[in-house]
This record gives structure tokens, C-alpha cells and sequence, in this order.
């Protein structure tokens, strides 16, 4: 005897509404149309107006100090060193005062410290225009080519000099220091004045040497309105600010 298969019969339901289409399970986003550039705006400024404001990292001393240091040659700009090496400790005994700028190790002349933190920005940031005037013994003497690129600005490795102040000076009468130059002979030295509102690294010596004639001794006489006069090398002074 056959076996008969039993099947269910197809149901077909009509309705008179159209039917309904099928959920999409697609990962993608829905697409966003434009928005108007007024509301835009208004999307970025809500965005905005929440974010808290940034703090200076520069505050102002209620008691501000300034100390102005004649500093040697072969001394730290810093008060700690592991290496046993001189630094301003051995000269400054003032507390809670900071360098405001660098001197590098091999240079000599003023340094101004202080606990105001304006004050600090103020010497170190270029944009605020504070010139420092260095005095600087090169080797040879410069042209008037030479002296005009310096004016101009430079391009160094990390980028375009500004334009600097320089003449060509007397031998100021300064210290000898310690241990002398040296210098070739029958090569003449020449002294220079140069004013700049940078303070990059070894920023003059780097500068002369582009023009060819490198640095033998750099002091630096003057920070803005302060200077070393009748401050003797090794000596400190503490002025009103």
C-alpha cells in the first residue's frame, strides 16, 4: 500500500491596507540631511559654551621679588646639580625665586630672577617685545653683508630668526674671565651689540656662526629696562619691582 503525504494548505489573509514594509536590521547609520548654517552655529556654540575656562599657569606674586644676577662664566643656570657643578646656590641665597630666561654654562652676564610668574612670561614669551642686549666677541671681522643678514633674520635649523638690533661696539670694559678665550693668532676679534626678543638655544652663538664668524665670549648686559651696571660679576642685587 502507497504512503500518502499530507501537506497544509496554503493560507493567503487579504487586507485592504497596504502591507507593511519589513524592518531593516542594517548596521549603517540613518542619513542626516543638511542642516542650515545658522543652526550649525548654534550646534557649535552649544558645544562650546560648556567647556570650562583654561587657568594661568603664571601667577602673580602677592609679594613679588626680582633679583638681578651678574652671572660667571662655567655657572648653572639652575639651583641643584648632581654633578657637584657650580650653580646659582653657591651665589643667590634668596628663597622661592626662579630664573626668568636661560644663560647657557659658557656665558656670562645678567640673569633676572623672581617669584612673579607674570613677570617671567613677560621676559621669556617674544611676542611680548622684551629685548636683551648681548654683548658678543666673535672671531674675524664682520662685513657689512654679514652684520645686514643679522638684521634681517637668519634661517636657523628651527626656523627663521627675527629680525635683530646689531652694531659693532668698543671693547667693552668688562672682567676678565676665567679660564680667558682663545683666540688665533694673527685672527682679530670683533665685539658686537645685539638685541633680540627671542631666546631661542644658543640662539647668538648659533646666529654668528651662520654669518661665519663664531662666538668667543657672550654677556649679556642687558633684560629690557634692567641692566649689569655696577653689579660686579658673581654679585647679586635685589631691586624694586
Amino acid at each position: 500500500m502507497s504512503r500518502i503525504e499530507y501537506t497544509m494548505p496554503e493560507v493567503y489573509l487579504v487586507s485592504s491596507s497596504k502591507p507593511a514594509k519589513p524592518k531593516s536590521y542594517s548596521q549603517k547609520p540613518a542619513f542626516k540631511g543638511r542642516t542650515s548654517p545658522a543652526a550649525n552655529k548654534r550646534d557649535q556654540s552649544a558645544k562650546t559654551s560648556y567647556r570650562p575656562k583654561a587657568k594661568s599657569s603664571k601667577p602673580r606674586a602677592a609679594n613679588p621679588v626680582i633679583v638681578l644676577f651678574n652671572k660667571p662664566f662655567d655657572v648653572l643656570c639652575q639651583f641643584t646639580d648632581e654633578q657637584g657643578r657650580k650653580t646659582l646656590k653657591d651665589f643667590i641665597p634668596v628663597k622661592d625665586v626662579y630664573a626668568a630666561g636661560r644663560l647657557d654654562r659658557d656665558s656670562e652676564g645678567l640673569l633676572l630672577l623672581t617669584n612673579d610668574g607674570h613677570l617671567q612670561a613677560k621676559i621669556t614669551q617674544p611676542q611680548k617685545k622684551t629685548y636683551k642686549t648681548y654683548w658678543v666677541q666673535v672671531e674675524g671681522e664682520p662685513s657689512a653683508e654679514s652684520l645686514q643678514a643679522l638684521r634681517q633674520g637668519v634661517e636657523l635649523k628651527d626656523g627663521l630668526t627675527l629680525p635683530a638690533k646689531v652694531n659693532v661696539i668698543a671693547s667693552p670694559d668688562v672682567w676678565p674671565r676665567t679660564p680667558p678665550i682663545r683666540e688665533r693668532q694673527n685672527i682679530p676679534t670683533t665685539w658686537l651689540s645685539i638685541e633680540i626678543c627671542e631666546g631661542r638655544n644658543r640662539q647668538v652663538r648659533r646666529m654668528t656662526a651662520h654669518i661665519g664668524y663664531p662666538t668667543l665670549r657672550l654677556i649679556r648686559y642687558k633684560i629690557g629696562q634692567w641692566s649689569l651696571d655696577d653689579i660686579a660679576n658673581g654679585e647679586y642685587r635685589i631691586i624694586e619691582p
